[in-house]
């Protein structure tokens, strides 16, 4: 039984996820019909999401096997290799000891990090050091995606990851791969806009014109608030359309802040009541305080110019020509080169973001804490 409907980690059921029906119609025909597809979108908007919504299909689960990877936090083709099998693996668990079986054993290279258990099902237990031969293993995963007894869906998450690898080939290595797969079809989620339109529209780049293009953008406010209310609704609750809309529009829409907002504020209305809009900044309150220390912790790693910078941004809220004079006296910020030398720093930590040459605090409840500094 969930306890409250605004989910914020993982997916639940259909019954949990807000609209996204032609999206995720979308998405499965463009892989029904033989396409790759290149899933953009900010970070946070649900893109991982609608995956996530799309490989729960009925007729999805049925035809398919399917594969969800996030290489966000990869560095190099070893961590994203090992995140693939583990993932993989994991995927493949709840089929059986079987079909769990038929994976591992096409993984010759890496028999020493996957150990089994007494009923013969097997654990990934591989380590970074033990993909000393790449390729190899790669070629390994390919054989079994090929060998599968079903057609694959696999999702690379965050797959602009790729292109910051320090050797420059690896694009190229799973773009051959990739075209000389016949039993799958690829979705490349990311949220750099800017690389991943380099990456699939540049005619210098290997994956160029090798995809459909998908934009994503916000849930339409009306749709939400009807999912919104919905939910409130089952609970006794009622939440007014208007305060849906505050909440929806402070945040732009941005689906992972609303939904944090709502769930915050279905747990403090009570049952016979309604959410006023005066619950907002209670709820907005509480979950800064929640996240207090975890804030305080990065701040106080931060440099002193990276520091004063970021409260700058936080308190301009979207920020331009940030090295002009009248950016740095209106902050009093200390040099143009000294703020060059900083957002370089905050945006390699991925504390800022930047598109289209506007500058923002990544994370929008920690600008909100910032703004008190």
């Amino acid at each position: 039984m969930v306890n409250n409907p605004f989910i914020l980690y993982g997916y639940e059921s259909e019954k949990y996820f807000c609209d996204r029906k032609e999206e995720t119609q979308q998405l499965l025909q463009l892989l029904e019909n033989g396409n790759h597809v290149a899933l953009i979108a900010p970070r946070r908007i649900g893109k991982t999401g609608l995956i996530e919504n799309l490989f729960h299909q009925r007729k999805v689960q049925k035809d398919y096997y399917t594969f969800l990877i996030d290489i966000y936090a990869t560095k190099n083709i070893e961590e994203m290799i090992a995140v693939m099998g583990a993932s993989m693996l994991s995927s493949l668990r709840p089929l059986g000891t079987k079909v769990m079986r038929k994976f591992t054993d096409i993984l010759s290279s890496l028999r020493s990090g996957i150990s089994f258990d007494a009923m013969g099902n097997p654990s990934w237990n591989v380590e970074i050091g033990d993909i000393r031969l790449p390729k190899t293993t790669l070629d390994e995963i390919f054989q079994y995606i090929n060998a599968a007894d079903k057609p694959c869906l696999i999702a690379i998450d965050e797959f602009q990851t790729v292109s910051t690898y320090p050797t420059g080939k690896v694009e190229a290595l799973l773009r051959t791969y990739i075209q000389h797969c016949r039993n799958a079809h690829f979705i490349f989620s990311g949220s750099q806009r800017t690389m991943m339109g380099e990456m699939f529209l540049s005619p210098a780049r290997p994956f160029y014109q090798s995809t459909s293009m998908m934009n994503l953008g916000s849930i339409p406010m009306e749709k939400y608030c009807q999912f919104a209310q919905r939910h409130f609704d089952e609970a006794d609750k009622t939440l007014p359309s208007e305060v849906f809309q505050t909440v929806y529009e402070r945040f732009e829409g941005i689906t992972w802040y609303v939904q944090r907002i709502m769930n915050e504020l279905y747990a403090i209305t009570q049952p016979h009541s309604f959410c006023s809009s005066e619950l907002i900044d209670i709820a907005i309150s509480n979950i800064l305080r929640s996240n207090e220390f975890t804030y305080q912790s990065m701040l106080f790693q931060l440099p002193p110019k990276q520091k004063e910078l970021l409260i700058a941004l936080s308190k301009a809220g979207k920020a331009e020509a940030i090295t002009s004079t009248k950016f740095i006296q209106q902050w009093h910020l200390s040099s143009a080169s000294s703020v060059q030398s900083a957002i370089k720093g905050l945006l390699d930590k991925n504390f800022v973001t930047m598109n289209l040459g506007i500058y923002e605090v990544y994370d929008r409840f920690f600008a909100l804490w910032l703004t008190n500094k």
